[in-house]
C-alpha cells in the first residue's frame, strides 16, 4: 500500500519546510509514504527547497495554472508513481498531518473512496463570524447539488484512492474542491468527512483577493460543474420557470380580453408569449444537452480506461525492470572452466 501526499505550492518557501516535517513517514496500514510538490510557476526557491527537505517527486510548471491545474497535475503525478491513496494539503501548512492517519482510515477500511477533512468551521477560531456563516451556507449548498454529507466542502485536506483518482476530471479553472464532489455524486462514489485538526495560519488565503470574488467564483463554479452533469435538471428547471411566468400575463390578458378591457394590454400578452418561447427553448436545449451529457460520459468512461491501462502498463514495465536487475543481480556466472585449469592450459 503506497501512499502519496501532494502538496500544490505557489511561492511557498516561507512554510513547506514545516509542512513537509509535519508529515508522517510511517502509518499503519501503510507500506511507503512519499511526498509529492507541486511547484505551480514560483517565483521563489520552492523547488529547491523541497527537494532539500527530502521530498521524493517534484513537479514544476513554468508559469502559474492555479490551483486547479496543480490539483490534477498531482493527482496525474501521484498515479504515475504507483500510489494507491493519494492525501491532498496545502503548503502553507494550514492542514495538521497528524490527522493522515484518521483521513485515509476510512478508505484503507474500504468506506471510501474519497475522505474529506472537516476543520469544524463553525468552532475553529481561525474563521471569523461572516466565514463561518458563509462555509455553512457554501456546503449546504454543496451538500444538496452533489447528494454528499461533507459538512466542510471547501476543505483542502482530503484522501483520494486510486480508483476515485482515475476518475476524476477536473476542468474548473478556480478550484477543485467544489467540483470532486460533484462529480463524486454524479459518480456514486463513497463520501466520508471525518474531523481534522488545523495549524495557526501563517498567511492570507491567496486563491481569492476577497470574500465577493471567492463568492462569484464558487457560485460560478457551483453553476457551470452542475449544470454540465445535470444538464436535463438544470435547463428542464429554468423552461418550466420561465413558462410559468409567461403564463401570468398571458392569463392577465385574457381575463381583461374576456371583460373586453384587453385593448390597452396587449404588451401583457407580448410579454407572456416571449417568456413562454424562452421556456420552450430552455426546454428544448435541456434535450440537447442531456443527449450531450451522454457523450460526455461515454468519453470519461473511455478516459477512465485509457489512465487505467496506461497505470497497468507502467506498472508492468516497472515489475519487469525490477525482475530483470534481480535476474542479472542474482544468476550464477557462466559455467566453464576454473581459473587454475585455465593457466595450467596455457603452461602447456
Amino acid at each position: 500500500m503506497k501512499l502519496i501526499v501532494q502538496i500544490p505550492c505557489y511561492n511557498e518557501e516561507a512554510t513547506l519546510r514545516a509542512t513537509v516535517a509535519d508529515i508522517p513517514r510511517q502509518i499503519d496500514g501503510v507500506d511507503e509514504v512519499e511526498i509529492l510538490v507541486i511547484d505551480d510557476g514560483s517565483d521563489d526557491a520552492t523547488a529547491r527547497l523541497a527537494r532539500e527537505a527530502g521530498v521524493e517527486h517534484v513537479v514544476q510548471h513554468k508559469i502559474n495554472k492555479g490551483l486547479a491545474q496543480a490539483f490534477r497535475s498531482g493527482i496525474d503525478a501521484a498515479l504515475a508513481v504507483g500510489a494507491d491513496i493519494i492525501v491532498n494539503t496545502d503548503g502553507d501548512n494550514q492542514y495538521a498531518g497528524r490527522s493522515i492517519p484518521d483521513l485515509i482510515r476510512p478508505i484503507l477500511e474500504g468506506r471510501a473512496d474519497i475522505v474529506i477533512g472537516d476543520r469544524r468551521p463553525s468552532e475553529n477560531p481561525e474563521f471569523s463570524w461572516s466565514k463561518r456563516r458563509l462555509q455553512a451556507l457554501g456546503s449546504l449548498v454543496v451538500r444538496r447539488l452533489s447528494g454528499t454529507n461533507v459538512p466542510d466542502a471547501v476543505s483542502g485536506f482530503r484522501a483520494i484512492s486510486r480508483q476515485a483518482a482515475l476518475a476524476l476530471n477536473i476542468v474548473s479553472p478556480f478550484s477543485y474542491t467544489i467540483e470532486t464532489l460533484i462529480q463524486a455524486g454524479s459518480h456514486q462514489m463513497a463520501v466520508e468527512s471525518v474531523p481534522v485538526e488545523t495549524n495557526a495560519a501563517s498567511r492570507p488565503s491567496r486563491l481569492f483577493r476577497n470574500i465577493p470574488h471567492f463568492l462569484v467564483n464558487s457560485a460560478t463554479t457551483v453553476v457551470r460543474i452542475y449544470a454540465m452533469y445535470h444538464p436535463l435538471r438544470t435547463f428542464g428547471y429554468l423552461g418550466i420557470l420561465l413558462g410559468l411566468v409567461g403564463l401570468v400575463p398571458i392569463l392577465r390578458f385574457l381575463y381583461l380580453f374576456a371583460l373586453s378591457q384587453a385593448g390597452g394590454h396587449v404588451q401583457s400578452l407580448v410579454l407572456g408569449g416571449i417568456l413562454v418561447l424562452m421556456g420552450f427553448l430552455c426546454l428544448l436545449f435541456a434535450l440537447v444537452a442531456d443527449l450531450v451529457n451522454f457523450n460526455r460520459k461515454l468519453i470519461e468512461e473511455t478516459q477512465h480506461r485509457v489512465r487505467r491501462m496506461e497505470l497497468e502498463r507502467r506498472t508492468e514495465a516497472a515489475d519487469k525492470s525490477v525482475e530483470r536487475k534481480d535476474v542479472e543481480r542474482f544468476s550464477p556466472a557462466p559455467a566453464g572452466p576454473e581459473p587454475a585449469v585455465i593457466e595450467r592450459l596455457k603452461r602447456g
